[in-house]
């Protein structure tokens, strides 16, 4: 994609002025401060730091999405040789991927840096700092836990949770589960999952819509979210005007969804 810069024509006799111009024009190129907080955590040296700069400089004031080595060596100290050495070490790392984009205004496909691996390692890192930055302010305000979570339990719930949604947990999510047992029993945040997953809701915030529903009805056992439950089923059919059936397994499988839909989706 070729550079698209603003161009004046410029009036005689003041420099100063004519920078003052250049400096509005060009605009600024924003750095997350996250990134620059956590780049050494995800092993991002200094060096490599600056090539990740020149890149987004390059792409939000020029839109050049593939920069060749020879122009990011003009903005970088060390040479053609060292910006070669630090974009393979970011490539190799997978902190950057080449990935294609398509231009609507010339209608072709162009190769460009993808910056996607980046802030998902950047997300981890803060993930992981901030787990700690929780702990830290718990043990300095006093916090006082409600119970301690036993390590056993914690990694059998953390499996359990993994093998549903298929894919490890980030540490954020293991936080959340530890302070949903803090609260409630184990045995009800398994019911949670269960029923998220009976109805094709694998994420954390639907779980923990419903075992606040619990709570804000005093819900602290399987035995009493089952009465719930029934409760519940029993006077939908009341309204409904239906009375009860027996029922084949795939049906009661079917209105078991129902339910749960219509207990956890209002």
């Amino acid at each position: 994609m070729k550079s698209r810069k603003t161009l004046k024509r410029y009036r005689e006799g003041n420099i100063t002025a004519a920078f003052g111009t250049d400096l509005t024009l060009c605009g600024t190129t924003s750095i997350p401060n996250l990134l620059l907080r956590y780049y050494t955590k995800i092993e991002i040296t200094d060096e490599e730091m600056m090539v990740l700069v020149q890149l987004l400089r390059l792409r939000t004031e020029e839109k050049i999405l593939f920069p060749p080595p020879e122009m990011l060596a003009e903005c970088l100290t060390g040479g053609l040789e060292r910006v070669e050495r630090n974009l393979a070490s970011l490539l190799e790392k997978e902190v950057i991927t080449v990935t294609q984009y398509y231009d609507e205004a010339q209608g072709t496909i162009l190769a460009g840096y993808d910056f996607e691996p980046l802030f998902a390692k950047l997300s981890e890192a803060w993930a992981c700092a901030k787990v700690k930055e929780i702990e830290k302010t718990r043990k300095v305000l006093g916090e006082r836990e409600e119970k301690s979570v036993p390590e056993a339990d914690l990694t059998r719930l953390t499996r359990c949770f993994e093998e549903e949604f298929g894919r490890p947990l980030s540490p954020m999510e293991v936080e959340q589960i530890r302070l949903w047992v803090r609260e409630t029993d184990c045995s009800l945040v398994l019911d949670a999952l269960r029923r998220a997953v009976l109805i094709g809701k694998h994420n954390f915030k639907y779980i923990d819509g419903i075992l606040l529903k619990w709570k804000k009805n005093n819900l602290r056992t399987l035995d009493a979210v089952a009465e719930y439950d029934r409760d519940f089923q029993d006077k939908r059919q009341k309204k409904n005007g239906h009375a009860r059936e027996s029922r084949s397994d795939k049906t009661s499988s079917r209105r078991k969804k129902e339910m749960v839909k219509a207990l956890y989706l209002s």
